[in-house]
């Protein structure tokens, strides 16, 4: 292998190396304004490859798999310049089996591909031929190969396979977007499910509600539940934790959350989009759980940041990243968590998440696309409204939590949360 022959080339020199090749094969349907717009098809490889030099971390990337000699050259002399490393690359150890490869999604032909757009821009157009709707479909089938200079060596396919439909439905000055979507590494999506989740989130938004600012409980649907998740992910990250910069670091075995929440990084769920049996540096992934009953377990760790805290990695590397995110379920389904909010929102999308101070759980962001609820029933869309306040809080506030769950691009599995209160601005 290719990544064998980096390995070889950089140890005349280095200390330890890891090379990565990942090839992928990808054909892409889009439909724009009710029409298709394009199919495309693409090939694309890149070639990685990490060096220790005398303590210090070198790296480089190319696209041209013949160009062996210049990126081993490159990561060589970047390593001058680098950050000490605090690990070293690990021997090889079996990981656990987790399937990411299907054959009817390499199978998958174009046609078939624009047929389904086609069907589901058909079945929102049934509901309302005044919305302008996007929609398409990706497959992507991928061979990843990887080495490192302790002996650990292993190359694996995988495919995914996503399908989304969204529109624009405009009605004098009021511009509504709405949309659904879903990744997954197995052919079983289906896409009219994907089209009259779509329909309904439209329906729902028919009537737009009046609502006043003030404080007031919110149910968050599994989408929108990145409100509080990107405050929280941010916060068990394993280099923000050792930096501490997160609220939390200093939390490990305390109480966070409500005692109903719990969420765990899991890469072993067959076809999630996440799986795999290894992560970017060799290591094999695994089930983490990261709060139980509302306890803070684990922060997630990469080689680095694990070597720098006197840790151990958790298969989350490079980053720290999070794999597939898994929110328990609970016990109330989401009618009923409906029926017993007098006064409160639905939220489900939002604008300008990430802005403002993310690291320490505070949010403050445009409700995108969300619902007045009022005497146990949705009565409309909200307009102009924004939505405030702390991960941390919201998590300690949960009055109820769903019995279903729902993925969620493929990476984050969770159902309906309801929080206490959080402040409402209307404008």
């Amino acid at each position: 292998m290719i990544v064998n022959q980096l390995i070889e080339k950089s140890m005349k020199k280095a200390q330890g190396a890891q090379a990565a090749l990942g090839r992928s094969e990808s054909t892409n349907v889009s439909f724009e304004n009710d029409r298709l717009k394009s199919v495309k098809s693409s090939q694309n490889t890149g070639i990685s490859l990490k060096v220790i030099v005398n303590g210090k971390i070198g790296s480089s990337f190319t696209t041209d798999i013949e160009d062996t000699n210049g990126i081993v050259e490159r990561a060589l002399e970047s390593a001058e310049f680098g950050s000490p490393a605090h690990f070293e690359f690990p021997g090889f150890k079996q990981g656990t089996e987790v399937t990411v490869y299907d054959t009817e999604v390499e199978s998958l032909e174009t046609e078939e591909m624009v047929n389904l757009g086609e069907e589901m821009i058909s079945l929102v157009k049934k509901y309302n031929k005044d919305i302008t709707i996007n929609a398409g479909a990706n497959k992507n089938v991928n061979n990843f190969q990887f080495s490192n200079s302790a002996g650990t060596e292993y190359s694996y396919d995988a495919t995914s396979y996503s399908i989304w439909v969204d529109g624009q439905w405009i009605r004098g000055t009021d511009i509504l977007w709405a949309g659904h979507s879903a990744e997954w590494k197995k052919r079983e999506i289906d896409h009219i499910d994907i089209a009259k989740k779509a329909v309904d989130l439209f329906k729902m938004a028919e009537v737009i509600a009046p609502v006043k600012s003030g404080e007031m409980p919110v149910i968050f649907t599994p989408e929108g539940l990145n409100v509080l998740l990107l405050g929280l992910s941010l916060g068990f990250d394993g280099k923000n934790a050792f930096l501490g910069s997160s609220p939390i670091s200093n939390k490990i075995g305390k109480k966070i959350a409500d005692e109903k929440f719990s969420i765990t990084d899991n890469a072993l769920i067959d076809y999630a989009a996440s799986s795999s049996v290894y992560d970017g540096e060799g290591v094999p992934h695994q089930v983490t759980p990261i709060i139980e009953s509302g306890v803070l377990k684990n922060f997630l760790y990469d080689l680095d940041t694990a070597g720098r805290a006197g840790k151990k990695t958790t298969g989350n590397g490079a980053g720290c990243t999070p794999t597939n995110l898994i929110v328990k379920e609970g016990s109330i389904p989401f009618n009923e968590m409906v029926k017993n909010v007098k006064e409160g929102l639905l939220v489900h999308s939002v604008l300008g998440l990430g802005q403002g101070n993310p690291v320490s759980g505070e949010f403050s962001v445009n409700i995108l696309l969300g619902y007045k609820i009022e005497n146990g029933e949705i009565t409309g869309r909200v307009k102009d409204v924004m939505l405030a306040g702390n991960t941390y809080d919201a998590l300690n506030d949960i009055v109820a939590i769903g019995d279903k769950g729902e993925w969620v691009g493929g990476s984050l599995y969770a159902p309906h949360i309801q929080v206490g209160s959080l402040s409402v601005i209307a404008r």
